[in-house]
């Protein structure tokens, strides 16, 4: 079994901190690849400004470059709607049975995870791996030993900062790959 970790988020746009946590995940854990899932809009967040999913997914394609762990996936986004993380992974499982899926999540999220649907089926069926957020303070309880906290480094790049500073004519090409940032300029994107 390929053990396959799921990161599902609209990545509008994808950034560097999203692949320092895919890589991470690779790198100091046991998963062997990392599939960065595209989402559509978040059902616990408010509709945001997110582009068009075909925008988002190729852009985070273009982000992946060449490392054979990390995968763009647009999975989610030909489930039937609205899509929630059990449907999502269970789906996965069948279409996949030589895969041990597990997601990974921010700890933000994790201290909402009893609003997620069926979220106790998750934390018995999948391995959640929790990355630190910057003001979040996250407990495990003991009886849950498919869900860690990583120890991964801090990065607080947001996608919101990237796009609004982008709409303000500012250069943010550090801030995403390479492929991405001229993805943007030539598109117009975030403008």
């Amino acid at each position: 079994m390929i053990k396959t970790a799921v990161f599902s988020g609209t990545f509008n746009p994808i950034h560097v901190g999203h692949l320092v946590l895919a890589n991470y995940l690779c790198e100091f854990t046991d998963v062997e690849e990392v599939w960065l899932m595209v989402s559509p809009l978040n059902p616990l967040k408010e509709p945001n400004t997110a582009l068009e999913s075909k925008l988002r997914y190729e852009m985070v394609k273009l982000a992946l470059d060449d490392d054979t762990r990390l995968s763009a996936s647009d999975f989610e986004l030909h489930l039937p709607q609205p899509t929630y993380s059990i449907k999502t992974l269970t789906a996965l499982r069948d279409s996949y049975p030589d895969r041990e899926f597990s997601l990974l999540i921010g700890a933000d999220n994790w201290l909402v995870f009893d609003q997620w649907k069926d979220y106790q089926q998750i934390i018995n069926e999948f391995p959640i791996w929790i990355y630190p957020r910057a003001g979040f303070d996250v407990k495990i309880p003991d009886f849950m030993p498919s869900v860690k906290l990583l120890s991964a480094p801090l990065v607080e790049i947001s996608s919101t900062f990237i796009r609004q500073s982008i709409a303000e004519g500012h250069d943010m090409r550090r801030f995403v790959p390479e492929d991405v940032w001229k993805y943007i300029k030539d598109s117009q994107l975030y403008r």
